[in-house]
């Protein structure tokens, strides 16, 4: 299991991961803009360069980070603009974790399988913390 921190921007998440990247060194292990989305997601044109989702790797941990977008739920605020992001080894430590820390929260996002290939659900806890949970699903 790592926890791992999630970051979120209202259009510069590119320009804040160059400069992470500057400090901490490394390569990005991912970089995917709302063009990539699944046309069922209605991505504005003008907002389809916005990253939906980048990673740096910093030593054991990965930083990780998107922007928002117009038809999600507004830009961040400053101060709750990040999530904790919990990768597991199966779908039962997602179910388990999710029923145990979204208990007496708010589920942004039941568990279920995405197109980018995981078993993902979020939520905001009791005590006002957002998590996100996921599983990598196996290659066939």
């Amino acid at each position: 299991m790592a926890l791992n921190t999630y970051l979120f921007f209202d259009g510069n998440c590119r320009e804040a991961f160059e400069f992470y990247k500057a400090a901490f060194g490394g390569d990005f292990a991912m970089v995917m803009t709302y063009a990539e989305a699944p046309e069922d997601m209605s991505v504005p044109d003008d907002e389809k360069d916005r990253i939906m989702h980048i990673s740096l790797p910093v030593g054991t941990s990965m930083l990780m980070g998107s922007d928002s977008c117009s038809w999600m739920s507004g830009p961040p605020n400053a101060g709750d603009n990040f999530a904790v992001s919990i990768d597991v080894q199966s779908r039962e430590q997602c179910d388990d974790l999710f029923a145990k820390l979204s208990e007496g929260g708010t589920v942004k996002l039941p568990m279920a399988d995405t197109f980018w290939g995981a078993y993902f659900g979020n939520w905001t806890d009791k005590f006002g913390i957002s998590w996100m949970v996921s599983y990598e699903l196996p290659r066939d």
